[in-house]
């Protein structure tokens, strides 16, 4: 997790980079700590980058649906968000569900996500996948042409600058 933070402070004081030029790509997010997530996720927000959602974004990962505005936010056709309850482990080290935790991640969440999650079972130990066209109405779709003529003017899901967020970087611990 120190390097996700590290690569969003790097990003957002690079020099030549300004925030409306910029934009963040997460391809395999498999979540982390809360937060984390919650710190990254509104200075992220703050700066005013694009997030696209280009494939995996699981766990703590979809907290980025409720916290980064619906404009600045689009999904590709490869996107996946994946909910469980939030849990913690146990004195042996085992996974315990966290009714606290799990009320954090309900309440961040946009009323539309809320109702598919209730729709497909709750917030549960089971991971419950959202993609394709269950994301509309959700998530905008990348090659939406009003949201494509906000993000910089390189085609395809690889503008520039970006910044992947790279697999297991939540659970990262050097």
């Amino acid at each position: 997790m120190r390097i996700r933070g590290l690569l969003l402070c790097a990003a957002l004081l690079a020099p030549g980079v300004s925030s409306a030029s910029a934009t963040m790509r997460i391809a395999e997010d498999r979540g982390g700590q809360i937060g984390q997530y919650l710190q990254n996720f509104t200075a992220l927000r703050s700066s005013g980058e694009q997030v696209v959602i280009d494939g995996n974004c699981l766990s703590a990962c979809t907290l980025v649906l409720g916290l980064i505005a619906r404009d600045h936010i689009c999904a590709t056709p490869r996107a996946r968000f994946g909910f469980h309850a939030a849990w913690m482990p146990d004195a042996d080290g085992r996974p315990v569900t966290s009714p606290m935790g799990t009320q954090a991640l309900w309440n961040i969440y946009p009323v539309s996500v809320r109702h598919w999650i209730s729709r497909h079972g709750g917030l549960s130990r089971r991971m419950i996948y959202l993609q394709g066209s269950s994301l509309n109405g959700i998530v905008a779709s990348c090659d939406r042409p009003t949201l494509r003529a906000r993000l910089p003017s390189e085609r395809r899901f690889s503008v520039r600058p970006v910044r992947d967020i790279p697999a297991n970087a939540a659970s990262d611990r050097r």
